[in-house]
């Protein structure tokens, strides 16, 4: 390994220094234009034939920079790997320091690099640090509503004399000029609206109780999910509905009700199997059951959210602010401002503590994410993934060779090591801190696991 001289600037900043002698670099070099003699064509000159001496000329300094390049960062990397230094990014040039050494006389070379120290982490959990575990209060109306959603998937559509309010209208729309009369050559086209999907209150109130035949003039947008949905229900592509009138007749030509699929054993077997529910008592008792065990994800995220907050202000830790800002600046592959490493540092910095905080974590408490473990993982999210689509998983070895496959793709393995690693550390902060289990209402839980 080459000399490298450790100079330390302060607690979070050092410098490194490395010598590079000629016989560290020379024979690679030599053995490198030697191979480009070989293969180069120049004209004038049959291949293998060209002289020596043009052939270090035209590619002698390049090769060496290259050369150069790839000794340094090994040294450096062997450096920081044998001596356990923990590091934040990764080395760079020191600023305003030139190369010491002749490229054009090649010999010794000395190499001026800055390195940014990861601070000491200490994290420290225990039965003393209290945490609400929000748990949805799973009441007769929660009950009543999920019931009522399970009888209404598994109903059906019949014709119903007046609009009420989860109706589906079947309307023709036809569209209007700003005089509100008939737009020539303007779209015409039938399609469905859903009354439960409509959130103008006035749109609404003129619906409900209106029967075949009712006609009023309305704004698409207004009767419609927006952007793509209201393209569809007129029949159009998205983009044309920047050049398409905002005032259209609406007239209902059918309307449909759902009639809810009665309470039976032939509804509770097509939910959950043949004989596992036998009555409406049962039925609720598994609903309940379903709904609590549906939110757990959910309550988990929230802890552990409550607990990274807790854990980003308590943990007191200083980082190579200038150093990481320089770091940021030259590693970017793209140009990026001063100005807008200022604006994006503070997230930065938060996002890199946490890394520290987790890595802390990970290490004082042996967790650790298994190559098989994480296989296994990807194979549970694929498995889902089937079943969302309401298809069969396919056999273990199949499913196994789809699960390496997927992690050969680097932003797929980052994202399934991060949901892999929360898991964990969920787990983690579950056993270790004391939870204060809280029932809130599903309105109230809804609104801060969005939040």
């Amino acid at each position: 390994m080459m000399n490298v001289v450790r100079e330390n600037v302060d607690a979070l900043n050092a410098i490194l220094k490395i010598t590079v002698k000629s016989e560290d670099y020379q024979q690679k070099v030599d053995d490198t234009l030697k191979d480009y003699r070989k293969k180069v064509n120049m004209p004038g000159f049959r291949p293998g034939h060209v002289p020596k001496g043009l052939i270090q000329k035209q590619y002698g300094k390049s090769v060496l920079m290259d050369e150069l390049n790839r000794v340094v960062n090994t040294s450096l990397q062997s450096y920081l790997t044998e001596n356990n230094v923990e590091i934040l990014g990764n080395p760079i040039p020191k600023a305003d320091t030139e190369v010491e050494g002749d490229f054009n006389k090649p010999g010794d070379f000395e190499f001026t690099y800055q390195i940014g120290l990861a601070p000491e982490v200490k994290v420290s959990l225990s039965k003393k640090n209290k945490f609400d575990y929000l748990k949805v209060k799973v009441d007769k109306d929660l009950i009543d509503k999920q019931i009522d959603d399970l009888r209404r998937r598994y109903g059906k559509l019949i014709s119903s004399e007046e609009v009420s309010d989860n109706d589906l209208i079947l309307a023709q729309f036809v569209e209007l000029n700003d005089d509100e009369s008939i737009k020539e050559g303007g779209i015409l086209h039938s399609s469905t609206v859903s009354m439960e999907f409509i959130n103008d209150k006035k749109v609404v109130k003129a619906l409900k109780g209106q029967k075949p035949g009712f006609k009023m003039i309305v704004d698409p947008a207004t009767v419609s999910r927006g952007g793509k949905d209201t393209a569809a229900m007129l029949g159009i592509e998205e983009a044309a509905l920047e050049a398409t009138s905002d005032k259209f007749q609406l007239t209902i030509t059918e309307v449909k009700g759902m009639e809810l699929a009665e309470l039976n054993v032939e509804l509770f077997d097509k939910l959950f199997g043949e004989g596992v529910v036998g009555d409406e008592k049962a039925l609720r008792e598994r609903v309940k059951a379903d709904l609590a065990g549906m939110f757990i994800n959910d309550s988990d995220r929230m802890l552990t959210r409550s607990v990274y907050d807790d854990l980003l202000d308590k943990t007191k830790m200083e980082l190579p602010d200038e150093f990481l800002k320089r770091w940021i600046k030259l590693s970017n592959e793209k140009e990026i401002t001063d100005e807008e490493i200022e604006r994006d540092y503070e997230n930065y910095a938060k996002s890199l503590k946490w890394q520290l905080i987790q890595g802390n974590i990970f290490k004082t408490n042996d967790i650790k994410l298994e190559n098989e473990e994480v296989i296994n993982y990807t194979k549970g999210l694929l498995v889902n993934n089937y079943s969302q689509y309401g298809m069969p998983a396919p056999e273990d070895k199949e499913l196994t060779a789809s699960a390496v496959e997927l992690l050969k793709n680097q932003e797929e393995a980052n994202r399934v090591y991060d949901m892999l690693a929360e898991q964990k550390l969920t787990a983690y902060f579950k056993e270790s801190v004391k939870l204060n289990e809280k029932e809130i209402s599903y309105d109230d839980f809804v609104a801060l696991a969005q939040g």
